[in-house]
């Protein structure tokens, strides 16, 4: 049930973008859904331990966890729902790079040499994936790529501040991720819509209303299937089996999106996957010693 457990939830953040660009067509913007997402997962979280509320609002360590799950929420959705699926994920999953720098600057852990070789890895594979296919350097094809990036990197602080948190009650930590992928996102779509760059709420409807509903529902079930798994199998396991998004976001998106996953972009994701693998290996080495 563990390992269930953990590939449930690598197949549902696998899969979001499809519901996420149904929603789009419906006028539904992703930062839109994304904030609708999460007021389900707060009031649940709520109703299940109505203290965490408390122990958020006495921790401020907590509110740049919210921060950082409500930039990583925010910039995944928007990112799959308007760029190439293949390429933001992958992008997103440059997380050795960043966790090797923050750890190094927030937790005081200078990189090792396996450390600077997984960056090595991690950012030659960004280079093939980004790398288009009549030119000879990478670029950034438009916003869907930065988004990509920048969920990759909240991602990464979310992991460091759940390190240095680890003491404090799940449920807490749990609302804190919640609420920030509520407000965070929630704020970003009414200041960009007020300003014209996003399309504002649209009127009722049930349809994008129940659709918004039942992917934010199979999102907290995600989660707490995650929290589930991760807590039962060891992290050299889990680690890897939560790479099976990968596997979900490309293959459906090559079968339902109609995208092509050249053998440049191929190379490239197998060189971030094989850093992510290798990160894996060796903080798990460094827990057992």
């Amino acid at each position: 049930m563990p390992y269930l457990a953990l590939v449930c939830n690598a197949m549902i953040w696998g899969l979001s973008w499809w519901p996420l660009r149904q929603l789009q067509s419906m006028g539904l913007h992703p930062l839109w859904a994304t904030a609708i997402f999460f007021v389900m997962s707060v009031c649940l979280i709520l109703l299940w331990r109505p203290s965490a509320l408390g122990v958020l609002m006495r921790t401020p360590a907590l509110w740049l966890l919210a921060l950082a799950a409500g930039g990583t929420n925010a910039a995944f959705n928007w990112g799959v729902s308007i760029g190439e699926v293949v390429r933001v994920v992958l992008l997103f999953y440059l997380m050795p790079v960043w966790a090797v720098l923050l750890a190094w600057l927030a937790l005081g852990e200078r990189p090792t040499a396996a450390a600077l070789w997984r960056v090595a890895l991690a950012l030659l594979g960004a280079v093939l994936v980004l790398k288009p296919a009549d030119g000879a350097w990478p670029v950034f094809t438009g916003l869907p790529d930065v988004l990509g990036i920048v969920g990759g990197l909240g991602f990464a602080v979310n992991n460091v501040v759940l390190r240095r948190q680890a003491h404090q009650d799940t449920s807490a930590r749990a609302l804190a991720m919640f609420t920030g992928g509520l407000l965070l996102p929630g704020t970003l779509a009414m200041v960009l819509s007020a300003q014209g760059a996003i399309p504002p709420l649209p009127s009722f409807d049930p349809h994008w209303l129940l659709g918004a509903l039942a992917l934010g529902l199979a999102m907290f079930c995600g989660n707490m299937a995650l929290q589930y798994g991760a807590s039962r199998v060891p992290v050299s396991i889990s680690s890897v089996v939560m790479l099976t998004e990968i596997v979900f976001a490309a293959g459906s998106a090559v079968w339902w999106g109609g995208e092509v996953l050249t053998a440049t972009v191929m190379i490239g994701g197998g060189l971030i996957l094989l850093a992510a693998v290798l990160a894996t290996r060796e903080s798990t080495s460094a827990h057992a010693a």
